[in-house]
C-alpha cells in the first residue's frame, strides 16, 4: 500500500463485502459501493448473497415500513438502496454472460486512489471455452458534479477474435438486504414507475441512453437513474454496434454487439445521472437526468473535473503524518498509517461535501455506504464537527441547520416525555422524530429484546456542545443569535424541567436516562421496560452542568432586542436564566471508591455497588468478543449487574474537556477535582471496558495520550485499523464508521497537535508520539487560513495573506497576536521527563504493565450494532 492508495491483490469472495464498503465512491449527494459490475440480481437479491452487495444510496433518502416481529408490529425508517446503475457485463459469441465467480481469474488487483477518488480493477480471466481476456476498469462518483458518476471498462481479447456482446443495465428490483439482522423486516422500499430508452442526441459518438424512474413506497420520493453507454476503440473512434433492448418490469437493459479482434482493446463507457424529486431547479427528475447526460462530456473530461475537485479538497483537508518508524504494521515506514488516516478523511468527505450544504441532511453514523443503523444520525457529529469546523465550517453550519429544522419535532418529543423545551432523538432520520428501535435482535440467543437506547438523552447536550464549538471557531454571530440560541435555550429548558431538587443536600438529580455506555439501561433485577434508565449518569450530568453555563453565556451574548424577542416567543424569562445558573452549580455528580480506597467518578449512581465481572473467566469461556451484553443475555444474565462497560462514558468527559475545563466545572459544582482524578479514572474504567464500540478506542487513545504515549499510539493504530481490518468482525461491510474515522483525525489534530478553541484564543500544544517525526495541517479559524507544522522541537504557524482581523494564538500560556501574512515559531517544552522519585517511577511502570495486561485480555473482536 502507498500513502495514497488502498490496494487489494487477488479475488477473495470472503472479503468482498469489506472491500466493497471500503471502496465506496461518493460525493456527499450519493454514494455507490465498490461492488463488481457483474453482480446481477435474482428476485431483487444479489446473485451471490454474502459475496457481493451492490448498493447506491442518496444522502437523506429514507423510507418507512412496518413488519410483524415476535408478535409486535415494528416500524422502521431505512436508508433506501436505490436502483443499481453499475450492471455491465459481457459475453463472447454465444457464450454465457461473464460472472467473476464462473471463470478462472488471474492477476486480480483492486485499487482505490484516494488522491483522485477513483476505484480501479484489473485482472485477466479465462472462460470455459478457453478464451482469455484482460479487464481494466475505472469508476468514480463525481465530486465536481453532484448528480454524475461514470464507469469505464476496457476489454482486450488476449487470444481470440469474434462477436462480443455487452449488457448494460439499470436494476430497479433491488431491495434492502445488506444487513443480516434486518432480514426479518421489510426490505422492499421501491416501485418502478417507468423504463425508457430516450433517443441519444445527434453527434454523440453512438451513445445509447437508458432510463428508469422509481418511487419509494411511503416517503414518495421519486428517483430517476439515466445512463449513457458507448463503445469505442483505443483511439476513441466509435465502434459500429448492433443495439437492442431486453427490458423487464424492473430492469432497463441495453444489449450491444461489436466485432472484437485479438489484442485490440475495446472500451465501454457508462455514465450515470441521478436525480430525485427533491432536487432544486428541475421540473422532473427523469427529464433532468436526460438533459444532464445530453450535455455531459465523455469519461476522460468528467474524470479531469472530478480530479480537480478532489485536489482542492485535499489542499484543505489533508493532514501530513511523518513517522520515524512504522508502529502500525506497515512494511514501508509509516505509509500505511498515513494512508489509513487519508482513507478516513476520504470517506468523511464522501459523506459530507460541498454538495451537502444544499441538502437538508445530517451526517450518519455509518456514512452513506451501507444499510447498518438504517442510515440514521446519532451523536457521531460530536466526533466529526471538530474536523469540519477547522476546515469548512460551512459544512458544520449546514449540518446544524438539519437539527434546527427538526426543532419542532424535538419540542414534541419533550412534551410527550412530560417536559419543556426540546429533546432531540437518539436516532434521527428524515423528519427528526425518534427512530430508535423498540426491539432488537440478539444474534447470540436469537431473541428479540426490548431496546431502550431512546433513553440516551445526552444527545441533547451533544447538539448544544456542537453549536457552541462551531461558534467558538467561526464567531458566526448571525447563526448564534438566531438558530443557535433558539436550540441552546430550548435544550436548557428541557434539562431544567428534567432535573429534580433534593432538599436534603440542595442538589439536583437527573433520573431515568442511559449514558453512552449502552450496556446499562436499568438497575439489576428491574424490568427495563417498566422502570428503565439510570440515575445521575455522570457524563450526562457534567454535560448538562456545562450546558447550563453556556446557556447563560448565550443569554448574555445576544443583543438585548433579539434576546427579548426570542425569549418572548419561547416564553422564557429571567427566572429561567437564574435557574440555569443554579443548575450549573448544584447538579449531583456521583462518586465511589476504587479498590485502593480512592474516589473515582461513578458512571452512574450505584455503579460502585454492582458486581465485578470475572474478565479472565469471561475470556476463557467466550474468547475475544466485544458484545458482552449479547453473551450475557444469551446466558440468562444481564450487564446491568456488573461494573462492565461497552464504552466507558466517564472517559468521554476527558475527551471533550481539558483538565482545566473539567476542574472549573467540578469546582463550580462544589466538588474537589484533584490532579490524580483523571489517571485514577482512566485506570479504573480501562480494566472494565469491553470496547464494544469503535468510538471506545478513540476516547481511550485520547485520555492516555499525555500519560502513556506508547499505549495511546497502539490504541490510535487500532482506531486506524477498525474498518480497514473490520476489527468488529462483520460490521464494516454494512457501512464504515464515520465517528471512529473522524475520531482518528481528531486525535491527530486536537490531541497530538493540541488544538483547542476557547476563550477567543486558538490554543496549540503539540505533543507528538515517539514514533511520529512531524505533523502538519491547514486550519481555517475566524477567516484566517493557518498552516500549522510541529515536530518534537518546534511549533510553526503561517497565516495566509487574507483580509481578516488579528487573532490570538497561545502555546502553554504564551499568547501571540497574529495577523494575515504573519509567521512565527515557538520552541516546545520537552514533555514527560521521568520523575526523580523512584516510587513514582515504580507506580508508573506498574500502571503501564497493568494496562498492557488489560489490553491483552480485554474482549476485542466481534462487533456492535446499536
Amino acid at each position: 500500500m502507498s500513502r495514497w492508495h488502498l490496494s487489494f491483490d487477488g479475488y477473495d469472495p470472503d472479503k468482498q463485502g469489506l472491500r466493497e464498503a471500503l471502496c465506496t465512491t461518493g460525493n456527499g449527494y450519493f454514494c455507490t459501493r465498490g461492488a463488481v459490475t457483474d453482480s446481477g440480481t435474482r428476485e431483487g437479491r444479489c446473485a451471490r448473497p454474502g459475496v457481493h452487495y451492490p448498493g447506491t444510496y442518496l444522502a437523506g433518502g429514507y423510507n418507512r415500513t412496518s413488519a410483524t416481529v415476535a408478535g409486535h408490529e415494528v416500524e422502521n425508517e431505512d436508508l433506501v438502496n436505490l436502483p443499481d446503475w453499475l450492471p455491465l457485463t459481457i459475453a463472447i459469441a454465444d457464450g454465457p454472460w461473464f460472472r467473476i465467480d464462473a471463470v478462472t481469474v488471474r492477476d486480480y488487483r483492486q485499487e482505490l486512489d484516494l488522491r483522485e477518488g477513483v476505484l480501479s480493477r484489473r485482472f485477466r480471466f479465462t472462460d470455459e471455452a478457453g478464451h482469455s481476456t484482460l479487464w481494466e476498469e475505472r469508476r468514480f462518483v463525481s465530486m465536481d458534479h453532484p448528480h454524475l458518476g461514470a464507469l469505464q471498462v476496457t476489454l482486450t481479447p488476449v487470444d481470440w477474435s469474434g462477436p462480443l456482446r455487452i449488457r448494460s443495465a439499470i436494476d430497479g428490483g433491488v431491495i434492502n438486504d445488506g444487513v443480516e439482522r434486518y432480514r426479518d423486516l421489510t426490505g422492499r422500499h421501491l416501485e418502478v414507475l417507468e423504463i425508457a430508452h430516450p433517443p441519444a442526441p445527434e453527434g454523440r459518438d453512438g451513445a445509447c441512453l437508458a432510463a428508469l424512474r422509481a418511487r419509494t413506497l411511503q416517503s414518495r420520493l421519486e428517483v430517476a437513474v439515466v445512463t449513457s453507454t458507448r463503445v469505442h476503440a483505443a483511439d476513441g473512434a466509435p465502434l459500429p454496434a448492433a443495439v437492442s433492448r431486453d427490458d423487464s418490469e424492473v430492469e432497463a437493459v441495453l444489449l450491444l454487439e461489436v466485432e472484437a479482434r485479438e489484442a485490440a482493446p475495446i472500451t465501454v463507457e457508462k455514465r450515470v445521472a441521478l436525480h430525485t424529486s427533491r432536487d432544486y431547479a428541475i421540473s422532473e427528475p427523469l427529464e433532468a437526468g436526460i438533459r444532464l447526460l445530453e450535455d455531459a462530456p465523455p469519461f476522460d473530461s468528467l474524470l479531469q473535473a472530478h480530479r480537480r475537485a478532489w485536489q482542492q479538497l485535499w489542499d484543505d483537508f489533508d493532514i501530513g503524518l511523518e513517522a520515524e518508524t512504522d508502529t502500525c504494521g506497515a512494511p514501508e515506514g509509516n505509509s500505511e498509517a498515513e494512508m489509513k488516516l487519508r482513507l478516513h478523511t476520504f470517506h468523511l468527505l464522501q459523506t459530507v461535501s460541498e454538495h451537502t450544504t444544499e441538502m437538508d441532511v445530517g451526517v450518519p453514523a455509518r456514512g452513506w455506504h451501507g444499510e447498518a443503523y438504517r442510515g440514521h444520525i446519532f451523536w457521531d457529529e460530536l466526533f466529526i464537527f471538530p474536523f469540519l469546523n477547522l476546515r469548512r465550517p460551512a459544512l458544520t453550519h449546514a449540518l446544524l441547520l438539519y437539527r434546527y429544522r427538526r426543532l419542532p419535532e424535538a419540542r414534541r418529543a419533550a412534551r410527550e416525555a412530560g417536559h419543556s423545551g426540546a429533546l432531540f432523538p437518539w436516532q434521527s432520520g428524515a423528519s427528526g422524530r425518534e427512530e430508535s428501535q423498540r426491539l432488537h435482535l440478539n444474534p447470540e440467543s436469537g431473541r428479540w429484546l426490548p431496546d431502550n437506547t431512546h433513553r440516551q438523552w445526552h444527545i441533547n447536550a451533544a447538539v448544544a456542545y456542537n453549536i457552541w464549538h462551531y461558534w467558538e471557531v467561526t464567531q458566526d454571530h448571525g447563526f448564534l443569535h438566531a438558530e443557535g440560541a433558539e436550540m441552546m435555550l430550548e435544550i436548557a429548558r428541557f434539562w431544567a424541567s428534567v432535573a429534580t431538587h433534593d432538599p436534603e443536600d440542595d442538589r439536583y438529580d437527573i433520573r431515568g436516562v442511559m449514558g453512552p455506555d449502552e450496556y446499562h439501561d436499568a438497575y439489576p433485577d428491574v424490568d427495563p421496560e417498566q422502570e428503565g434508565g439510570l440515575d445521575n449518569n455522570a457524563y450526562t450530568n457534567v454535560m448538562v452542568a456545562w450546558l447550563m453555563s453556556r446557556a447563560v453565556d448565550v443569554w448574555e451574548l445576544m443583543p438585548a432586542g433579539e434576546r427579548e424577542a426570542l425569549c418572548d416567543r419561547l416564553g422564557i424569562g429571567p427566572e429561567d436564566r437564574d435557574h440555569w445558573e443554579t443548575l450549573s452549580r448544584r447538579l449531583r455528580i456521583p462518586f465511589h471508591e476504587d479498590p485502593d480506597g480512592q474516589p473515582v467518578i461513578s458512571q452512574f449512581e450505584g455503579y460502585g455497588e454492582l458486581e465485578e465481572l470475572d474478565w479472565e473467566d469471561y475470556g476463557r469461556k467466550y474468547g475475544l468478543n466485544m458484545r458482552l451484553d449479547r453473551i450475557l443475555e444469551a446466558a440468562g444474565d444481564s450487564p446491568n449487574r456488573y461494573r462492565a462497560s461497552k464504552q466507558a462514558d466517564v472517559l468521554m468527559l476527558f475527551y471533550l474537556f481539558t483538565a482545566e475545563e473539567l476542574q472549573l466545572i467540578f469546582e463550580k459544582l462544589g466538588y474537589r477535582f484533584d490532579p490524580d482524578l483523571i489517571p485514577r479514572n482512566v485506570d479504573y474504567y480501562l480494566r472494565r471496558t469491553s470496547h464494544g464500540s469503535t468510538l471506545s478506542f478513540v476516547s481511550h487513545a485520547w485520555v492516555l495520550a499525555r500519560s502513556d504515549r506508547e499505549h495511546a499510539w497502539r490504541l490510535f493504530c487500532t482506531v486506524l485499523d477498525s474498518d480497514v481490518h473490520d476489527l468488529q468482525g462483520g460490521t464494516t461491510p454494512e457501512g464504515i464508521h464515520t465517528g471512529a474515522m473522524a475520531g482518528s483525525i481528531d486525535i491527530v489534530q486536537r490531541c497530538f497537535l493540541g488544538i483547542e478553541t476557547r476563550e477567543d484564543i486558538l490554543h496549540l500544544d503539540p505533543v507528538l508520539p515517539d514514533g511520529v517525526r512531524r505533523l502538519r495541517a491547514r486550519l481555517y479559524y475566524r477567516r484566517h487560513i493557518l498552516d500549522v507544522e510541529a515536530d518534537h522541537e518546534t511549533l510553526r504557524v503561517h497565516s495566509a495573506v487574507l483580509p481578516a482581523p488579528p487573532i490570538h494564538i497561545a502555546y502553554r500560556g504564551h499568547i501571540r497576536v497574529v495577523g494575515p501574512g504573519m509567521d512565527f515559531a515557538m520552541p516546545l517544552v520537552k514533555p514527560w521527563a521521568h520523575p526523580a522519585d523512584p516510587e513514582e517511577r515504580r507506580r508508573q511502570r506498574e500502571r503501564r504493565e497493568r494496562r498492557e495486561r488489560i489490553e491483552a485480555a480485554a474482549p476485542c473482536a466481534r462487533g456492535s450494532d446499536r
